[in-house]
């Protein structure tokens, strides 16, 4: 099935059916469409102030449950955008999902829906655009999400690229990147020999376990089985870009060439060693790189971190997520307090309205 919004390579959703993350069940709903059910914490896109008011309430701890309802999603945590049906009418769909899942769990939500995504064409934004609008009129709630970084590959050099940034950030991005003395890259194509070796699947996995550990938000978990299918696919157009220093593993990151981008997906890191050769900085300004000596057409960088990635000079573009409480008295709880769950976008306009002299 054709979907809209596609921005990743299809073994990502496959393994994903496969091998969901812990805790997860996945399958599909309305034909074909990736979906999955799982516990949610209400509270993870909402602004850090309403997040401490609620867990500042008597007796949070007791009742705090009551926030991680079992969900039904569709959409998976595997790909920047839900992947959704381009023939099906908007509409059509919208009651569909609602008639045959509104009641299936306490909450029905439709993640990641692009809005005016400048990594699509004008087709496939107003599909997104009508079906948005279909799903608020079956009683969905539009909530923004999160921001999603990219960067333009047009720029001949990394002295262009980095001419465009404020002096100050400019300034530290240079002093991170003498780091790259210390370091040895590799790209290793997905499919590799070396990934069906289990000695070596257990040290990127541990990699991964730690940026999992340090991480603020802990929603999806991705298992051993996922990571080795993804390594040890050799047809999928991914690179893992390994970084080692004196010889040892202290960094990887797995990114996929489709559809003219640099699709940058997953990371593992050794701490400290990581942040003692400002790993984050390096392989964000070899993957810009790469790309551009590959002829591809932009950087698509993710949803986390998205201060540390504007500072290194990412774009951001938005998403919403449709979301439809199955108690009406919920529904419309969640109309009256929406607006205190776009904190990613607010930051975006209070960045965008002081930003620094590039001079």
């Amino acid at each position: 099935m054709p979907f809209v919004a596609q921005l990743e390579p299809e073994t990502l959703v496959e393994q994903f059916m496969r091998h969901p993350p812990e805790h997860f069940a996945a399958d599909t709903v309305a034909g074909d469409v990736p979906a999955f059910i799982a516990p949610f914490d209400l509270l993870t896109t909402a602004e850090p102030a309403l997040q401490r008011r609620v867990r500042g309430l008597p007796g949070y701890r007791f009742w705090s449950r009551w926030l991680r309802p079992r969900t039904r999603f569709v959409g998976t945590t595997v790909t920047e955008y839900a992947w959704l049906p381009g023939a099906a009418d908007p509409q059509t769909l919208a009651a569909t999902l609602r008639q045959a899942h509104g009641r299936e769990c306490p909450f029905l939500i439709v993640k990641d829906i692009p809005q005016a995504s400048p990594l699509l064409d004008a087709d496939e934004n107003a599909w997104c655009d009508a079906f948005a609008e279909a799903c608020a009129q079956q009683g969905f709630v539009l909530l923004e999400g999160q921001a999603l970084a990219w960067v333009p590959i047009d720029f001949a050099d990394a002295d262009e690229y980095l001419a465009r940034l404020s002096k100050g950030a400019r300034k530290d991005i240079r002093r991170k990147l003498r780091a790259r003395e210390q370091l040895q890259v590799e790209a290793v194509a997905t499919g590799d020999a070396r990934f069906r070796d289990p000695q070596v699947l257990a040290e990127f996995m541990q990699l991964y376990e730690a940026v999992f550990a340090q991480s603020e938000t802990h929603f999806d978990r991705l298992t051993a089985p996922f990571f080795h299918a993804l390594f040890q696919d050799r047809t999928s157009g991914g690179i893992v870009f390994v970084y080692r220093r004196d010889g040892r593993m202290i960094g990887w990151n797995l990114c996929y060439r489709h559809r003219h981008a640099l699709v940058d997906k997953y990371v593992g890191f050794a701490y400290p060693q990581a942040r003692e050769c400002n790993l984050y900085a390096v392989s964000w300004m070899h993957n810009l790189e790469y790309a551009r000596q590959h002829g591809l057409k932009r950087y698509i960088a993710g949803w986390t971190d998205p201060q540390v990635k504007a500072h290194l000079g990412a774009h951001m573009t938005f998403t919403r997520h449709a979301v439809r409480p199955r108690n009406p008295l919920l529904r419309t709880l969640l109309q009256r307090i929406s607006g205190h769950f776009e904190s990613d976008r607010r930051w975006h306009e209070e960045q965008a309205a002081h930003a620094p002299d590039r001079a």
